[in-house]
């Protein structure tokens, strides 16, 4: 394997040299020496509810001429049975060709028993190495004798052994951290470019010269800390952690390649790092292999169009292989043999994908891209690990695909969500064409639904409803549906409303991805709050918008919904004999100050029936967290609007 692929997966940084010093709130302590007020303490003081805490978390880095070595001691307070779970720890790491390697773990787990400490070490028998596929391994161990109140701490050393290599930092946890501190001793000869992803200001942020002998400054010292960090929380319609987390990250831009070398300048093009991949053996030759599938392939070039033959071959890929449900870049198995065992990660099932339309004679092109989870690719810092899945780019006609088999509910003629709103890296290896890709939806994702019931004098709804979802809210219906099952599902349908009983449910297309997925219903639904004068009922109904999720005061991350989405609600409610309507809302319109949302109610009456509509529309699927303001106070008024009763009194 060639050395570009090898930097493939090292994750790599940059330094800020502005020094600004805070006195520290808390400092790590050595292995073992801990205090009593922290093996009786019964809470976070900075966050009650927590479950468990990072007393602290301290890493010494030290770059050498050929490898770097972290020193990592980590100290966690368990503070309820709900903590415990952080007494199983898993560390992971690239381990081809012996570039990375964890060694020298040590653990225990710490107690006090009437004011006597005591430590139970993890037997380092029970410290499991375990490979996770030819590239990657992981160590495995959990803590003895844990429970509440109990502290665990453990230790290790982590060797990056290629030039250059530097790990991330994470100061931020899903649990919250009382300290985190980087020190990192970078010798004059490797040059980073530091991208600090931070929003809470360093407790101690520092600069001095490293010197070694006598009087030789061979590089600088550097430490980065930070005190009180509340825990990492997902918010609605964010990204994955990666992109939203405090952390720091460096990215190698440059060594000294001998001892009075000049400072060599190794920040590689986009061009250059996907011109590398292709060339090497291990990817870029899998891309020439042939699957031998004779029958698929007659049947795929028996179609008319091109269009049949990719939606016949991604559909064909996408229900013969499995997703082992890890998305990566790179193949552990060639190609034949994925397709022989019939399972494995997403490059390898979207290879074999390119494999069959090329041999259908459909010209196709792969193209690497980072997921939601893994986090969205900053272009301008030039670094394959930030992807992590490699999908197939089809031009038709006037009609771009991406396709992507390894998820089987994608479809051939939507963008895979998960990849929308970020930059691909687009590969010609025929033509040495090499770009970066951005890839959004203009179409917006719909949801249509109707709604036909009488109101009963007892207080009762009862009708039907048609739901027709298409493009991504099929793809989310028939997720659920299938990841639930059909009663969990319609209890999500219903939004947990135990007055609302869904007598039938029938789908239809759910096999045909060009057609809207759609759910007939029966229901019936008890009017709670009517009386023998009044009925209050609303009409909010299978909207999907009963629960109003920007209610948080503060915001830290990009609202992305991903698609833009289009809405439309339509109801007729019968008023039963004997009823008049004392009250119904006003036909009312709202729109974002930017335009970029609109919501619109049209509420009538028509021949003793009631006649509600709602339209929702979205122009952009991106909101900057500075737009929440905007955005909150407009859901606010968006769903006091939606939950506005019809109220009907007894003639």
């Amino acid at each position: 394997m060639s050395k570009i692929f090898t930097l493939f997966v090292f994750c790599i940084f940059t330094l800020f040299v502005k020094a600004q010093t805070q006195a520290p709130v808390y400092t790590a302590q050595p292995f073992g020496q801990i205090d009593v007020s922290d093996l009786k303490m019964t809470s976070c003081d900075f966050e009650k509810d927590a479950n468990a805490m990072v007393l602290f978390d301290q890493a010494v880095v030290e770059t050498g001429f050929t490898s770097t070595t972290m020193l990592r001691h980590k100290r966690i307070k368990i503070l309820n049975d709900k903590g415990k779970d952080e007494a199983d720890v898993t560390i992971e790491y690239y381990s081809a060709h012996g570039d990375e390697d964890v060694s020298d773990v040590e653990a225990q787990t710490i107690n006090i028993n009437k004011n006597v400490i005591e430590y139970t070490k993890v037997d380092p028998s029970l410290i499991y190495k375990q490979a996770i596929d030819k590239f990657r391994k992981k160590v495995t161990f959990s803590f003895p004798n844990v429970k509440p109140g109990s502290v665990i701490e453990f230790s290790y050393k982590l060797k990056l052994g290629y030039t250059g290599g530097f790990p991330n930092w994470d100061f931020q946890e899903r649990i919250p951290v009382r300290y985190s501190e980087l020190k990192a001793a970078i010798r004059s000869d490797y040059s980073y470019k530091v991208i600090p992803r931070t929003y809470k200001p360093y407790t101690t942020h520092t600069t001095e010269p490293w010197i070694k002998g006598e009087n030789d400054t061979i590089g600088n010292n550097y430490t980065w800390a930070m005190s009180n960090i509340g825990s990492y929380k997902d918010e609605p319609y964010a990204t994955g952690a990666a992109d939203n987390i405090q952390r720091i990250e460096f990215i190698l831009v440059g060594f000294k390649y001998s001892l009075h070398g000049t400072l060599r300048k190794i920040e590689y093009t986009w061009q250059e790092w996907a011109g590398g991949l292709v060339e090497n053996a291990d990817w870029g030759g899998q891309l020439t292999e042939k699957i031998a599938d004779d029958t698929l392939i007659a049947k795929a070039k028996s179609l008319k169009s091109d269009n049949e033959k990719i939606s016949y071959i991604f559909n064909s890929v996408k229900n013969s292989v499995k997703w082992n449900e890890r998305s990566r870049c790179y193949l552990v198995d060639g190609v034949k043999k994925v397709w022989e065992k019939k399972i494995g990660n997403s490059t390898e099932i979207n290879f074999i994908l390119y494999n069959f339309l090329q041999q259908a004679g459909i010209k196709c092109y792969p193209e690497l891209f980072s997921t939601r989870q893994h986090g969205k690719l900053q272009e301008s810092i030039h670094d394959l690990s930030q992807f992590n899945t490699t999908v197939v780019s089809v031009a038709y006609k006037d009609t771009k695909y991406i396709l992507d088999a390894s998820d089987k509910y994608n479809t051939f003629n939507d963008f895979p969500f998960d990849l929308l709103n970020t930059s691909g890296l687009f590969m010609d290896p025929a033509s040495h064409l090499y770009t970066l890709a951005y890839l959004k939806n203009e179409n917006p994702s719909r949801k249509v639904v109707f709604v036909n019931a009488e109101i009963k004098p007892e207080g009762v709804l009862e009708g039907t409803a048609q739901i027709n979802n298409f493009s991504y809210n099929r793809i989310n219906s028939l997720r659920s549906y299938g990841t639930l099952g059909e009663n969990k599902y319609t209890d999500l349908l219903k939004d947990d409303d135990n007055n609302l009983k869904i007598i039938s449910y029938k789908r239809e297309n759910t096999e045909i991805d060009s057609l809207p997925l759609t759910e007939n219903i029966a229901f019936k639904q008890d009017l709670t709050g009517s009386d023998d004068t009044y009925i209050y009922f609303n009409p909010n109904l299978f909207t999907s918008f009963k629960t109003n999720p920007f209610l948080s005061e503060v915001r830290n991350s990009t609202i992305d919904f991903g698609s833009i989405n289009s809405y439309a609600i339509n109801g007729r409610y019968k008023v039963p004999t004997g009823y008049k309507i004392e009250s119904l809302p006003k036909s009312l319109s709202l729109l974002m100050p930017d335009k970029s949302i609109s919501f619109k109610r049209i509420v009538a009456e028509q021949d003793g029936d009631i006649l509600v509509n709602y339209k929702i529309d979205f122009k952009k699927a991106l909101f900057l967290k500075d737009e929440y303001v905007s955005i909150r106070d407009f859901y606010k008024k968006m769903y006091e609007m939606l939950n506005e009763q019809i109220v009907l009194k007894k003639i």
